[in-house]
């Protein structure tokens, strides 16, 4: 068996209607596996006017609004027609992307039918609740997501760190690697715009500390506000710019009246935001790979991150950026501040970062996922009687 001979279900909490880098690395995953003449058909909740049109065939699930988070949907199950298309489908392998019912759903559809499943864990799950004064259920939800993640045949995620967190919780112990790419035409440092950054109040001698992802706690905002004010407090001039727009917004505008906020920009306009940086502070420990982190390095930024599964496969502590303990604000602020006085140790630990974001290949990163579909489907028949 071939690629060309997959035909992979793959199932998605939210494969288009919001923009986040987790869907936009399954539609990149689906674009790659038409190209190799598999065929894929992908089930997922839709809205009417999504962030940005699908690669494939998307069949609507029945979904509601998550309450608090309305921009998100939460699927209620497979059930009449998408059931149906499935089965009319009859796929040789299921992938599911999310530990929603419709997830559950489907592991169960497959294991009925002796289908190999495969599960790519794209977040920290069960960190998130820790940003919403609710730590306390953590171990309630990884028991839920390891029971999950048990019944699939195996897993990928994105990096040999959350790998091995997901062994330390005992999720699974078949764990491929399924990382990122970056996507060099638009994250370049020829990118930077000096007369955008003019536009916007910065001169062209101010240092900008530089933040871009969905703007929701999760990502951290709370140490990034708090690492900003430290800044001021020891009288370290820079100017703060912000790219990316969410329901946080309001609360971080109110919280660093003195930054730039760009809001939402997408290809090359967010290449030329990033670019545009001069550091990279993300201190989100919630990620699973740090896509934001590989573009800034991709444009020859320096990064500073904390020390958790989303940067530390990509960022070289001391090489091209630092990596701290997280919430650890005063070691972020002067890991920050180093950066901001020294152009040279900038310029270094930037071009450093350049050089390791050019082995990331998207068509040999997806090309694996591949490989564990077939080996998947290899082991599956060898063990039937």
């Amino acid at each position: 068996m071939k690629t060309s001979d997959l035909r992979i279900a793959l199932f998605s909490g939210n494969y288009n209607y919001v923009r986040d880098g987790a869907n936009q690395a399954l539609n990149r995953l689906v674009e790659y596996l038409l190209r190799q003449g598999a065929q894929v058909r992908v089930y997922s909740p839709t809205i009417d006017e999504p962030a940005f049109e699908p690669q494939g065939d998307l069949i609507s699930l029945p979904s509601f609004a998550i309450p608090g988070r309305a921009e998100y949907r939460l699927s209620t199950g497979l059930r009449g027609s998408a059931k149906r298309d499935l089965a009319d489908f009859n796929p040789n392998v299921v992938h599911v992307s999310a530990p929603d019912v419709s997830g559950h759903r489907a592991v169960t559809w497959a294991r009925k039918r002796g289908l190999p499943v495969l599960a790519s864990v794209h977040t920290r799950f069960e960190t998130y609740f820790r940003y919403y004064n609710m730590a306390w259920f953590e171990p309630v939800i990884e028991a839920i997501l390891r029971r999950f993640y048990r019944r699939c045949d195996a897993l990928v995620a994105p990096s040999e760190s959350f790998a091995q967190v997901l062994r330390d919780q005992r999720m699974n112990y078949d764990i491929d690697i399924w990382s990122r790419g970056v996507d060099r035409g638009i994250f370049h440092p020829d990118r930077r715009d000096q007369a955008w950054r003019q536009s916007l109040g910065i001169g062209d001698d101010e240092v900008v500390v530089g933040f871009h992802s969905r703007l929701v706690m999760e990502k951290g905002l709370d140490v990034f506000s708090d690492t900003i004010d430290e800044l001021r407090r020891r009288g370290v001039k820079h100017r703060t710019l912000i790219v990316g727009d969410g329901p946080a917004r309001g609360w971080l505008e109110a919280r660093l009246p003195d930054a730039v906020f760009a809001g939402f920009m997408s290809g090359t306009d967010l290449g030329m935001a990033v670019a545009s940086m001069d550091v990279l502070f993300f201190p989100s420990v919630t990620e699973a790979f740090g896509n934001v982190t590989l573009e800034a390095m991709a444009c020859r930024l320096p990064v500073v991150a904390s020390v958790a599964t989303g940067s530390q496969n990509l960022v070289s502590n001391g090489v091209s950026g630092r990596l701290i303990r997280p919430g650890a604000v005063h070691q972020f602020a002067e890991a920050i501040r180093d950066y901001i006085e020294d152009p040279k140790l900038r310029a270094a630990h930037g071009q450093a970062g350049e050089k390791r974001s050019e082995a990331f290949s998207w068509d040999q990163i997806n090309q694996v996922v591949a490989d564990t579909y077939l080996r998947l489907i290899r082991q599956k028949a060898a063990t039937k009687p």
